[in-house]
């Protein structure tokens, strides 16, 4: 799924966001959160954190991102103000290249997002248009991920973004 700079939000010129529908199987017997941490990082994505997503519109211009749900359902927006709104259920999994735009709009009482990323890039929050152009710069700059966080060497991410 791929989304127009708006003149705020850039999205990733090249990239698509990727959505996965329950990729990993969630049981009521392990900690759901731990599972997708698990998943993540045995495919190269760490510095995980457990969340729910933020109530405004942002992006990162400097590293890709991963979120996985690990409870409950949340209608996010990607993209931007014409983006898309998809929602999201326990076992989902959303890849976002660096520069997508990404929002919840709504959410379960018990939702929780696990969120990581790959080895290199940098954390940082966008939200403001004076970022914006700077942004372009940092996105094209960002090498494409080495492994898909839930296929690892292969997947629609080693096809989509490494083709």
């Amino acid at each position: 799924m791929r989304f127009a700079d708006d003149g705020l939000i850039p999205n990733h010129p090249a990239w698509p966001l990727l959505i996965y529908r329950t990729p990993v199987a969630l049981s009521k017997s392990l900690d759901p959160a731990a599972v997708m941490e698990a998943v993540f990082e045995t495919n190269g994505w760490g510095d995980s954190w457990r969340n729910g997503i933020y109530p405004y519109v942002h992006y990162h211009s400097r590293i890709h991102e991963v979120l996985g749900v690990a409870r409950g359902k949340a209608s996010v927006r990607f993209g931007g103000e014409k983006g898309r709104t998809i929602l999201l259920k326990a076992g989902d999994v959303a890849v976002l290249p660096a520069g997508t735009g990404h929002q919840c709009q709504a959410a379960s009482d018990d939702f929780l997002v696990v969120g990581a990323y790959p080895p290199f890039g940098t954390y940082d929050e966008c939200t403001k248009p004076k970022q914006h152009e700077a942004a372009l710069h940092s996105i094209a700059a960002l090498p494409p991920a080495e492994t898909d966080p839930v296929f690892g060497t292969k997947g629609p991410l080693i096809e989509l973004w490494r083709s």
